[in-house]
């Protein structure tokens, strides 16, 4: 039965979905993601990058993410992928300070000499743990892209797709098993991500033991 405070949630969902308005600044925010990102490729079908941005920024409007919201999920991957810090601070100049802040902090560090890739995404994962509930829906809806675009690339080209990956696909699977953790069951996106963790795991049978992420 649902109850009071799960129904009053759903009203404020809803509420926030009405409330959604995009205006000039989204329209740069997409001609700057288009620009920066123009020769990168998606890995396995190498359609343009931009695809996974706005796949990102739609999930993200879609659960009545503001202004700021979709820009920053527009840009997620600028510092990371197209300039580092000198990108931070041309957003932060166009997009101002808080567009800025969410996109550090979906931001990845770079992976340090001699650090495993579980390591690494461990980390990381603890970053997600302790980021505010506007970036963490941002990076909720890159891994639930991801991993449907992982599922339709298995799809077209089968098992081979894992070559193109630096983790291996037990590796990625024990990542998708951390990232269902960090959510809460009742976010209509971590139901959807849980769907895809498990699709992926009946596709390979290889995952092993998630970690314990301090609370």
């Amino acid at each position: 039965m649902q109850t009071d405070r799960q129904s009053d949630g759903q009203s404020d969902r809803q509420s926030d979905r009405q409330s959604v308005a995009l205006g000039e600044r989204f329209e740069r925010a997409l001609a700057y993601a288009a620009q920066l990102h123009r020769q990168q490729r998606r890995k396995v079908t190498g359609v343009p990058y931009i695809s996974h941005l706005l796949g990102v920024a739609a999930l993200v409007i879609e659960d009545g993410g503001c202004e700021d919201s979709a820009i920053s999920a527009l840009l997620h991957d600028a510092v990371e992928d197209q300039g580092g810090l000198e990108t931070l601070a041309a957003i932060r100049l166009q997009f101002g300070k808080q567009v800025a802040d969410w996109v550090w902090a979906c931001t990845e560090p770079p992976r340090r000499d001699g650090q495993s890739w579980r390591s690494h995404k461990t980390a990381y994962l603890e970053q997600v743990r302790q980021a505010p509930p506007e970036v963490r829906r941002i990076i909720l809806a890159d891994k639930l892209h991801n991993g449907l675009s992982l599922l339709a690339n298995l799809s077209l080209a089968g098992p081979s797709i894992w070559d193109d990956f630096s983790g291996t696909k037990a590796d990625i699977g024990w990542f998708y098993q951390a990232c269902c953790q960090l959510f809460p069951e009742t976010d209509w996106m971590a139901k959807q991500l849980r769907v895809v963790r498990q699709a992926l795991e009946d596709s390979q049978h290889e995952f092993s033991v998630i970690p314990t992420l301090s609370r």
